[in-house]
């Protein structure tokens, strides 16, 4: 089993980003997919989610949406802000089936 995210690096305030979590060794379209952030000292916070049915739950500039033939979840990041800094995980979920990636760093910084 792998996720692996990418897309994430340094971006000045008021941008944008799209996180991309590339998934294999399991069955992605079963499974419910989250990204997580995780601020340095604080403790890692949902994002936001899209369950395997296809319903998602978005948090405010950051929008989830997942692409089933590419085995592939996106996260969409509009208007950064520096409290966005953090490194953003992705997760796949699914009867107490619970898979993570490694991460990706977003900083958000002038």
């Amino acid at each position: 089993v792998q996720l692996v995210e990418s897309g994430g690096g340094l971006v000045q305030p008021g941008g944008s980003l799209r996180l991309s979590c590339a998934a294999s060794g399991f069955t992605f379209s079963a499974f419910d997919m989250s990204w997580y952030r995780q601020a340095p000292g604080k403790e890692r916070e949902f994002v936001a989610g899209i369950t395997s049915a296809g319903r998602s739950t978005n948090r405010g500039r950051f929008t989830i949406s997942r692409d089933i033939a590419k085995n592939t979840v996106y996260l969409q990041m509009n208007s950064l802000k520096p409290e966005d800094t953090a490194v953003y995980y992705c997760n796949a979920k699914r009867y107490g089936i619970d898979y993570w990636g490694q991460g990706t760093q977003v900083t958000v910084s002038s």
